[in-house]
């Protein structure tokens, strides 16, 4: 940069300068950009998504179970405030100044003038069991936490797999209306051949086209279909950014044959909502002690010294003094809190009641839901798609030989897709099956939920 005759500013550039300087900008900028996809994507392994590896990074960054998991630090925290002692007060008062021979036959120093020094100190001290109940009911409250942190994984497993599921079952989808596309395409090409050779008519290749581009569209709503459910899967498994650009690796036919793991019968197992319910229910029993207990008064011991250097004569008359002080039960018998903490304990009772028999309602749904959605899946297995695919390529190879109708074409591949996608419905309400009855079914057992590890 050069001045000249105050002017202006002449700018002078150094073109092999700046040229040094772009492409390394440009390689800045690329590995910034490498960076940010790489760190977007680093939840999803290189090689494709299993659904234990889904539900591994579900346990590490879903939002849900991390709210869940910082609940339990909260109710521990809780538990160390019901701990702790209140805290004793000091007191220093200074009385008797005077304007005027504030001095003593020992000095005039500060601690011999004339002035009444009353130094206390008061303690709270609880009684009728108070302490006892609070730390009870902040107890309850750690394990209320940890069952609904257990409870919130459970839920989580299950919500993880069912959109896993969901997922396969949309590619699959995707994939036979993709080959259903390209096999009408396939068939709007010989019929155009036809057309062109005399052998069927206009209207007829006119209805065979629009089916290929209806199946090509269908394929187009598929694919977004797909893309969706991945999406939802993202979600779950807590991604910053989610795109949907992942591949499962599991396949509908391994989930679906999966078989559900029996009940299991151990002595003092619950389900973890169910656990958590007789958490809050105990809690809210110690509170309604606590609450009982606080129409007793709680005393207030103090202890006191008083230097008074002017007695009626030398020496100086110190002295030490106790005294205890609580209030008196005359207007206020902590009533409304006693109603309010009854109210919530029968509100528990009610909440427990209905998690009990929503326990037992699950268990039956999901083992009804299982039996169906397996017997359905084997008739489609073993019937109904053979015969389906065993029809369209008869049809299929008729029509092309002049012996069937455009009709029959369009109908027997319309039925073939039908029956494919069923099959495939089937695989997807199977496996969604298994993934409800092991949640219906999952129980906890009192050193898994005191040991917070599962």
């Amino acid at each position: 940069m050069k001045m000249k005759g105050g002017a202006g500013v002449v700018i002078t550039r150094r073109p092999h300068r700046v040229a040094g300087i772009i492409p390394g900008l440009l390689l800045c900028v690329c590995c910034a950009a490498a960076a940010a996809g790489q760190s977007t994507n680093s939840i999803f392994p290189s090689a494709g998504l299993s659904l234990s590896d889904a539900k591994q990074i579900a346990l590490q960054r879903n939002w849900d179970l991390l709210s869940a998991r910082s609940g339990v630090d909260a109710a521990t925290a809780q538990l160390i405030v019901a701990k702790e002692f209140p805290n004793p007060t000091a007191s220093l008062s200074v009385a008797n100044f005077a304007t005027h021979n504030i001095a003593t036959s020992e000095g005039n120093g500060i601690w011999h003038r004339s002035y009444d020094t009353v130094a206390a100190v008061s303690q709270l001290i609880e009684i009728g069991g108070k302490r006892h109940d609070r730390q009870a009911a902040a107890r309850a409250g750690v394990r209320g936490a940890r069952a609904r942190f257990f409870d919130a994984k459970r839920t989580l497993d299950q919500g993880v797999t069912k959109a896993y599921v969901a997922a396969l079952l949309a590619g699959y989808n995707e994939q036979v209306l993709t080959e259903s596309a390209r096999f009408m395409q396939r068939e709007a090409d010989i019929a155009q051949s036809r057309f062109s050779a005399g052998d069927l008519s206009d209207s007829d290749l006119k209805q065979i086209q629009i089916g290929a581009e209806q199946f090509e569209l269908q394929e187009a709503a598929a694919q977004a279909a797909a893309l969706q459910a991945r999406i939802q899967v993202e979600i779950l498994l807590g991604a910053g950014q989610p795109k949907g650009e992942w591949t499962p690796t599991d396949t509908l036919e391994q989930m679906a044959a999966v078989i559900p793991p029996l009940p299991q019968a151990a002595a003092g197992a619950a389900r973890p909502d169910v656990l958590a319910a007789e958490a809050d229910l105990r809690g809210g029993r110690f509170n309604l002690k606590l609450q009982k207990a606080m129409r007793i008064p709680d005393p207030t011991v103090s202890i006191q010294y008083e230097h008074d250097p002017l007695p009626p004569g030398p020496p100086p008359d110190d002295t030490f003094g106790a005294g205890v002080s609580f209030p008196l039960p005359l207007w206020n018998l902590n009533g409304g809190n006693i109603k309010a903490a009854q109210a919530v304990v029968d509100q528990y009772e009610l909440a427990l009641g209905k998690v009990r028999a929503q326990n037992v309602s699950d268990v039956v749904n999901a083992q009804v839901e299982y039996r169906e959605a397996h017997d359905r899946l084997q008739r489609y297995q073993t019937l109904i798609v053979p015969q389906s695919a065993r029809s369209r390529a008869s049809v299929s190879f008729a029509f092309e030989k002049g012996s069937a109708t455009l009709v029959d074409l369009l109908e027997a591949e319309r039925t073939d897709n039908s029956v494919r996608i069923a099959l495939a419905q089937a695989r997807s309400d199977t496996a969604s099956a298994v993934a409800d009855v092991i949640a219906a079914q999952n129980v906890l057992s009192e050193t898994e939920l005191e040991s917070n590890k599962r």
